[in-house]
């Protein structure tokens, strides 16, 4: 006995008509009438009497349209409370995001989301670029948020933004004065870079290169918060996204300046399991991530980009 049978007996009981009822349910009448029959086997009575024109439903078939019509009730009632909490916005999401991600970015999104929704609550946890990914692929976070996002089978990447780079460097610097810096001006300057693993590095190299420029490499670093301290004591120059370093550049411990390289900008994006649905509540923070920000500079834009290897 299946759910469409009883809808359409009731239908069937309802209508008082055989071709009536089998025209609300899409079928033939004669399909109509050998389901009824199936129904009377199974049950064991007469559910119709057939031999009165219009056909009469019987004591038997009138107690069971009442029941059969509780059951569809029942059904549509359940189908409603779950699609409620199917859509409900509660509990916790989960996100591992790179250190300059989550100290520079996450702390207004997270307000207004639980802003929006009182009853959901966002866990954030700053963590290393392959740490970021190995949380997601566990299941330690339901989302990663990170540059340079990595093109992984087992992943879902959705694009955030672009941000441009700029030359950053202390106030005193010869360079901390320029509305532009021409790649040749960072030619033999001391640098405090990347460690060579990131992608960021290779990236900033590739760009270096491309423009026949080397720099001096004297200090090297897996944050941006370490680069930006070896900066503010006069170490060496740099190369950064510029939205990384805007409150450092308010108070002036240190300038940032745009710098000739329209191409070099540094990917952000969201991963997630590929083969995980996201809880409602996830993929609304993920929608709130997405919409624009009066905070975000000009220059962040989002567009879309092949995954690379891991960065900070």
């Amino acid at each position: 006995m299946h759910l469409e049978t009883l809808r359409l007996y009731c239908d069937v009981v309802r209508l008082r008509s055989f071709s009536r009822g089998a025209e609300q349910n899409f079928v033939s009448q004669s399909a109509a009438s050998q389901a009824v029959q199936q129904l009377e086997t199974q049950l064991g009575v007469v559910l119709v009497d057939r031999t009165k024109r219009p056909f009469v439903v019987t004591r038997e078939g009138e107690a069971f349209y009442t029941a059969a019509r509780g059951i569809l009730e029942s059904w549509e009632k359940a189908k409603t409370e779950v699609a409620a909490v199917k859509a409900r916005v509660d509990g916790t999401v989960r996100v591992a995001a790179i250190y300059s991600v989550g100290l520079h970015d996450m702390s207004r999104p997270m307000q207004r989301f639980m802003s929006r929704y009182p009853q959901a609550r966002v866990q954030l946890e700053c963590l290393h670029p392959h740490k970021v990914v190995e949380a997601v692929l566990t299941g330690e976070a339901d989302l990663g948020i990170m540059s340079y996002p990595p093109a992984e089978r087992a992943l879902s990447v959705v694009p955030l933004r672009e941000e441009s780079m700029a030359v950053v460097c202390h106030p005193n610097h010869r360079l901390a004065r320029r509305r532009v810096v021409m790649p040749a001006d960072l030619a033999g300057e001391p640098f405090v870079a990347f460690d060579p693993g990131l992608t960021i590095r290779k990236a900033i190299d590739r760009a270096l290169r491309q423009h026949n420029v080397r720099v001096s490499i004297v200090m090297e670093f897996d944050n941006i918060e370490t680069i930006k301290q070896a900066i503010i004591i006069a170490a060496g120059i740099s190369i950064l996204p510029r939205r990384t370093v805007q409150k450092e550049a308010s108070i002036r411990t240190l300038a940032a300046v745009a710098v000739a390289m329209p191409d070099l900008v540094r990917p952000v994006g969201i991963v997630h399991r590929r083969h995980k649905p996201l809880t409602p509540t996830a993929a609304r923070f993920v929608e709130m991530l997405q919409e624009p920000s009066d905070a975000a500079p000009a220059a962040a834009r989002p567009r879309a980009r092949s995954g690379a290897a891991v960065s900070g």
